[in-house]
């Protein structure tokens, strides 16, 4: 706060400082994203209230990787478990490689290339609105959390189920249930898994966003290494299972159809219901928008 200014003044002269370097749009862009994905961690950290449900799921899941053959997680933990640089890299992956670095990609790619920006924004929001659906009609419990719902609803189960360790909670010490984050988790959320399928997506958002660049060579490897390690991570320290990951995939998949209707439809409609209203700002953004567009689509667009 600067000297001589009342608290809301000084917040007010702080805020348009701060805001400065950054366009109108670039600050409702901020907003929309941001209202976006708290809106999804609060949705998805509302419907918490059917352990049971969740564990006997969680069991079908296991008959189901049982029946088909692939049923590993367990094994793969008792591999590991032992190997704690394994184990903690696989942590680090699991917490690091996923919300962090699609934040970063996302601010990166939103100043370099507008148009692909918002084709993954899309991917990302309509995907993770899909999951809640998924989330509040089948919720399945991760393996780090059967033990101990096995012993509030099933003491007799076998210990394929009650043998899971949460890898993150051991090793690393962070977990999600603590109290500081209680109200945007949901430990019942396991099908589908983001985790993979947002990193399947942002794997995928690096290739693109590199591939007329003298970087492809780096950035194939990298798009594809992403939700490799992803799925191996989200296995091994029993947050998902191989399942899940499957679910987090067709999920994201699913939404490719919904980005493309948007760019090819939904936006164009919006734009035009947008510039009859008599507001001038909303004019304004409509305008700095086509100049933008124009710019990218002629001769002089920069390529990544």
């Amino acid at each position: 706060m600067f000297k001589g200014q009342s608290l809301t003044e000084g917040l007010t002269a702080l805020w348009r400082w701060l805001a400065r370097p950054f366009s109108r749009r670039d600050l409702l862009e901020a907003a929309l994203v941001g209202a976006g994905f708290l809106l999804y961690f609060a949705v998805r950290g509302a419907v918490v209230d059917r352990p049971e449900t969740a564990y006997a799921n969680a069991l079908d899941i296991i008959d189901v990787q049982r029946g088909l053959g692939f049923f590993w997680e367990l094994d793969m933990q008792e591999w590991i478990k032992d190997r704690l640089f394994l184990v903690q890299s696989a942590n680090y992956v699991y917490f690091w490689l996923h919300f962090p670095l699609i934040i970063a990609f996302g601010i990166w790619l939103y100043f370099r290339d507008r148009r692909k920006y918002t084709v993954m924004r899309d991917l990302m929001l309509a995907s993770g609105g899909l999951a809640l659906i998924v989330y509040w009609l089948y919720p399945v419990a991760p393996p780090r959390e059967l033990p101990n719902l096995a012993l509030r609803f099933d003491p007799d189960a076998p210990s394929y189920v009650t043998a899971f360790i949460d890898t993150m909670k051991v090793h690393l010490g962070y977990a999600y249930q603590s109290q500081s984050t209680a109200a945007f988790v949901n430990p019942y959320a396991a099908m589908p898994s983001l985790h993979f399928g947002w990193d399947m997506l942002l794997g995928g958002g690096i290739i693109w966003a590199f591939w007329r660049s003298p970087l492809r060579w780096l950035a194939v490897p990298i798009g594809v290494a992403l939700p490799t390690m992803q799925v191996f991570s989200i296995t091994v320290t029993a947050n998902h299972f191989f399942l899940d990951a499957i679910a987090g995939g067709a999920v994201c998949l699913a939404a490719i159809p919904v980005a493309w209707g948007l760019q090819r439809w939904g936006y164009p409609f919006l734009g035009r219901a947008l510039a009859r209203l008599p507001w001038p700002f909303v004019a304004k953004l409509l305008a700095l928008k086509r100049r933008e567009e124009a710019a990218e689509s002629g001769p002089e667009k920069a390529r990544v």
